[in-house]
C-alpha cells in the first residue's frame, strides 16, 4: 500500500494543484472516482495487466470514459497511460478526496460506541470535536456492544478511547507492569 501510495501521491497532487488554480476541484473529484470505478473494474483490471502499448491502454481508458472527463482529464488520463500508472488511479482519487478535505477544513471522524447515540449526544460530540480540532466534523457513528459502555473516537491520529472495555485494558496492563 505504501508503494502505491509513493507512485500515486504526485498525481494527486499534481491534479489537485490543477483543479484548485482553474476552480473545478469538484468536476476533477468526480473525473478522479468515475476513472478509479474503470479501473476496478474486474474486465477493466485484466485488460491493464495485459501486454499493450501505451497508446493502446490510453486509448481503451479513454473509450471507455467517453463523455465523463474533460479535455484536462484526458490529458491526465494520457500521461497515466504513457507511464503505466493506470492501475493506480483508485489511490490518486483517494489521495485528491484527502487533499480536498483538507482544504475545506474538514476532518471525517469515526466514533465507535455501545449503544446509539441521540441527534443531542452527536450534537454536542460534534461541537466539542470542532472546538478541539479546529475544523468542521463529519461524523461516522457505528455501534459495537463488545464496548461494553463509552465509545471510542478516531479522528485520523488521534485516538480517544473513553469505552469501559478500553478502562479494563489499561488497568490491567497497569497492574501488570
Amino acid at each position: 500500500m505504501s508503494e502505491l501510495t509513493t507512485v500515486a501521491r504526485p498525481y494527486a497532487r499534481a491534479a489537485f494543484e490543477f483543479a484548485v488554480e482553474n476552480k473545478c476541484i469538484d468536476t476533477w473529484s468526480a473525473m478522479l472516482q468515475f476513472s478509479a470505478e474503470v479501473v476496478n473494474n474486474p474486465t477493466m483490471a485484466e485488460l491493464l495487466t495485459r501486454d499493450k502499448t501505451a497508446d493502446e491502454l490510453g486509448n481503451l481508458f479513454i473509450s471507455v470514459c467517453e463523455g465523463q472527463l474533460d479535455e484536462h482529464g484526458l490529458n491526465f488520463i494520457k500521461i497515466m497511460a504513457e507511464n503505466g500508472r493506470l492501475s493506480v488511479l483508485p489511490r490518486v482519487a483517494q489521495i485528491f478526496a484527502e487533499l480536498q478535505t483538507e482544504q475545506n477544513k474538514e476532518v471525517d471522524v469515526d466514533i465507535v460506541s455501545a449503544y446509539a447515540l441521540s441527534n443531542k449526544q452527536k450534537e454536542n460530540l460534534s461541537k466539542s470535536l470542532e472546538k478541539r480540532l479546529a475544523r468542521k466534523v463529519n461524523l461516522n457513528c457505528s455501534i459495537d456492544k463488545a464496548l461494553i459502555a463509552g465509545m471510542v473516537i478516531t479522528a485520523g491520529d488521534l485516538v480517544i478511547d473513553s469505552s469501559a472495555s478500553g478502562q479494563l485494558t489499561r488497568l490491567s496492563n497497569t497492574l501488570q507492569s
